[in-house]
């Protein structure tokens, strides 16, 4: 692997010192994610032969199921399939409306090649690979009038036939934005292309030239994400990796809302396993709670049996390739494992400064105290780790020549800076007002303030 540019080095260090998960680069310090190398191999290559694949990812609060789902679709991006993640919410983007995911997961389209923006590039390239191909044929006048346009047009719906029996909007729909595209029309084709992608609010004007009325609704919207996947597959993509992040949050719905969100999960298992989606694997990430709680899976008997996995053996044994997997929580070791790769990553002005006084023993003894202020709950730890081991070390270490972590840092952990679930584990009650945390105070529940000696 080729070491990363520095400026893809600065961007995961800047994520880190915000306290969020890089977007890129995650692979640079993955720990322990290797037994799932194999499977999840595996189950992209059965997608980029045409099977729909379904994965369920568990794991409570500090397991990284972000950073497993963000790694995953890197490696998936590698293997030449575009990918997508959804957040799921009650109000902007509940599970039972297909329309809503449909519009989402085309906003948030990434490629290896593009980071944003990846539906309108990757339609772009297919025209132009479109008109190639009618260029070349033997005869063909391009001066003729309308001929590249109505040429293109049916390469266009021959290539989406599988689509147009069916939802025969989504091949005229392109066909129209090609055709205003050749003749300059640019409000035309950008217009119909947000409707492709679901965005309300486009001008009659653009869809009175594909005839179209309305925005799409859920059963258009399952249609055309069959047209994705075709478009995908003609523009050289495997297919798609489609992560729905956070489906614990239909346990909060309203009763009908939270109903018609279990069997919209149900739905989309049994039609990727009946091969409706040829070339998606579909990702969902949630809690425990979400899988074996009350207000969960439980409540709908035909997905708890296509969900469940027995995990109350050794988990030494538990199978990648289960439909269901759990991630388990961090220990120390794994904790100084990623903060020493952080470390090494970072773009340091004063590299040899950096080494020599942020050591391995720096690193392991901030981790030792971070993980006391948790209680030892090492899996609540990693987000704060990291932003302490850049923000109050490697920063300032960096910054300032007489800066020595043996004489001046001194760890002390904010309430202000911490999730609901990081306060909870520190015993704090509330965000506000709350004084910082150190040793002795009596105020974290037993965790305290330590200094790296």
């Amino acid at each position: 692997m080729a070491p990363p540019s520095l400026i893809r080095r600065r961007e995961i260090i800047a994520a880190l010192r915000n306290g969020t998960v890089p977007r890129r680069g995650l692979e640079l310090f993955a720990v322990g994610l290797g037994r799932f190398d194999a499977a999840i191999e595996e189950e992209l290559g059965r997608a980029a032969l045409g099977e729909g694949v379904f994965k369920a990812v568990r794991g409570e609060y500090g397991t990284g199921k972000t950073f497993f789902s963000r790694w995953v679709q890197h490696r998936a991006q590698q293997a030449g399939f575009a990918t997508s993640d959804v957040q799921i919410s009650e109000t902007e983007t509940p599970l039972y409306r297909m329309e809503t995911l449909y519009r989402r997961a085309l906003e948030n389209l990434r490629t290896r090649e593009w980071e944003s923006g990846a539906f309108r590039s990757l339609i772009d390239k297919w025209f132009f690979t479109l008109e190639e191909e009618v260029a070349g044929r033997p005869g063909f006048d391009p001066e003729a009038e309308g001929g590249m346009s109505d040429a293109v047009g049916e390469l266009l719906e021959a290539r989406l036939s599988e689509i147009k029996a069916t939802h025969p909007q989504f091949a005229s729909v392109l066909r129209a934005c090609h055709r205003a595209r050749v003749e300059g029309d640019d409000a035309t084709s950008e217009g119909l292309l947000g409707w492709l992608m679901g965005q309300p609010n486009v001008g009659a004007e653009p869809k009175r030239a594909a005839g179209i009325k309305g925005e799409i609704d859920h059963f258009a919207a399952s249609g055309f994400l069959r047209g994705l996947l075709v478009v995908l597959r003609e523009t050289g993509r495997k297919g798609l990796l489609l992560v729905l992040d956070e489906v614990e949050t239909v346990q909060r719905m309203r009763a009908d809302s939270r109903e018609k969100s279990l069997n919209a999960l149900r739905q989309l298992i049994d039609e990727l396993d009946g091969g409706r989606y040829p070339g998606l694997y579909v990702m969902i990430t949630g809690t425990p709670a979400f899988y074996d709680g009350p207000q969960g899976v439980r409540r709908l008997a035909p997905l708890e049996q296509r969900l469940h996995v027995d995990f109350t053996g050794d988990p030494r044994w538990e199978s990648a390739k289960a439909t269901q997997i759990r991630l388990h929580p961090f220990d120390v070791d794994r904790l100084v494992e990623v903060g020493r790769l952080v470390r090494d990553l970072y773009p340091a002005q004063a590299p040899e400064r950096v080494s020599a006084r942020v050591t391995d023993e720096v690193v392991r003894d901030l981790a030792v105290g971070v993980t006391g202020y948790f209680g030892g709950k090492v899996g609540v730890a990693p987000r704060i780790y990291l932003r302490k081991l850049i923000g109050e070390l490697l920063d300032k270490v960096d910054e300032h020549p007489e800066y020595d972590p043996a004489k001046h840092f001194k760890l002390v952990v904010d309430a202000r800076e911490m999730t609901a679930e990081e306060r909870a584990a520190a015993g704090v009650e509330s965000s506000v007002g709350d004084l910082p945390l150190e040793a002795g105070d009596g105020s974290s529940g037993g965790a305290g303030s330590h200094e790296l000696e």
